[in-house]
């Protein structure tokens, strides 16, 4: 798009922000928030496209201005990173929290799809898991050992390994985002299923206990930042279907943009994860049954509160801090 283009479809929105943020006018605290979020969607934008024209002056300027009137009773805080995970994501998390809301639904429809499935067909396991794990799996049974396969490795060899594939996993289901959502959506069946049918299997053979203490000690972050990287995914399509105001390879940019975040603040959880499973997993046969809880609600809750809770937060105090401008 051409500069010119550019300002002509945008002008409108940032005079109305420019106006609000100088007490021109009035606007309501969501509106004013969702605006600033949009701001700097365009400024990233202008950066990147038009990197020595008036207009990034202009939008850095105002941006600027925003953020030391709502930030000006606070220390700065310079460290860029901290602040896009303290603050950048968690507000794109609850601008977008319906597509977080429907990621979680087509989890838990799938894993019941799993779990039905496998119920009802003693064969649908071995055909999501393959006869190799399955054989593997039951021998681990007999022994005593549901969750043995996770002593398989080196430690350092088997967390790189798990971290880097789960990763994988992550970067497809945003990336698959492209086709309308639909890829990300099968990628997330794919993976929900197998999780439901593993899960049923465990309890068909009487060690689902068993199987919980082991899998979810890393499962908890690993399946939880899964669901949240299909919620990008789902951005990302939604940026291609509801274009809104925008044309469409407007808001295929700023879908992309926000999916991205979203998808980035998930890898410190990957990596904890992969690190869970590939040193303490392992244990946890022989680790004391209250450690084994504490450990598993622990990391459900920090990922928990990070992506359902603390967004709510951060948007209020983006509300007040816009109210008392």
């Amino acid at each position: 798009m051409r500069e010119v283009a550019f300002i002509k479809q945008n002008k409108e929105k940032w005079l109305d922000f420019e106006q609000a943020i100088s007490g021109k006018i009035k606007k309501n605290p969501d509106d004013l928030a969702s605006l600033y979020i949009h701001l700097v969607n365009d400024l990233a934008y202008a950066q990147t496209y038009y990197p020595k024209s008036k207009s990034v002056i202009y939008l850095n300027n105002l941006a600027a201005l925003t953020y030391q009137k709502i930030y000006k009773t606070k220390r700065e805080d310079r460290n860029r990173l901290v602040e896009f995970f303290k603050t950048d994501v968690p507000l794109i998390v609850y601008q977008n929290r319906r597509y977080v809301l429907y990621a979680f639904l087509l989890f838990f429809i799938f894993v019941f799809i799993g779990v039905f499935s496998a119920s009802h067909d003693s064969t649908f396991v071995r055909l999501i898991l393959g006869d190799h794990y399955v054989n593997m799996t039951l021998e681990n049974i007999e022994k005593g050992n549901p969750v043995a396969v996770y002593k398989q490795g080196a430690d350092w060899a088997g967390a790189v390994g798990i971290t880097v594939n789960n990763l994988k996993v992550g970067i497809l289901e945003f990336v698959a985002g492209i086709f309308a959502g639909f890829g990300t959506a099968y990628i997330l069946m794919q993976n929900s299923i197998m999780l439901g049918s593993f899960q049923y299997f465990f309890y068909e053979h009487n060690v689902f206990w068993a199987s919980v203490r082991g899998i979810w000690i890393h499962g908890a972050m690993e399946i939880f930042g899964m669901v949240i990287e299909a919620a990008a995914g789902l951005v990302f399509g939604a940026a291609i279907l509801f274009p809104k105001t925008f044309s469409r390879i407007e808001s295929l940019k700023i879908g992309f943009r926000n999916a991205l975040k979203i998808w980035f603040s998930t890898i410190p959880f990957t990596i904890a994860a992969g690190i869970l499973e590939g040193f303490v997993t392992r244990y946890s046969p022989d680790m004391p049954i209250a450690l084994n809880i504490f450990i598993i609600l622990f990391t459900l809750s920090v990922i928990s509160w990070y992506y359902l809770i603390y967004p709510a937060v951060v948007n209020h105090k983006m509300k007040k801090a816009i109210q008392a401008i």
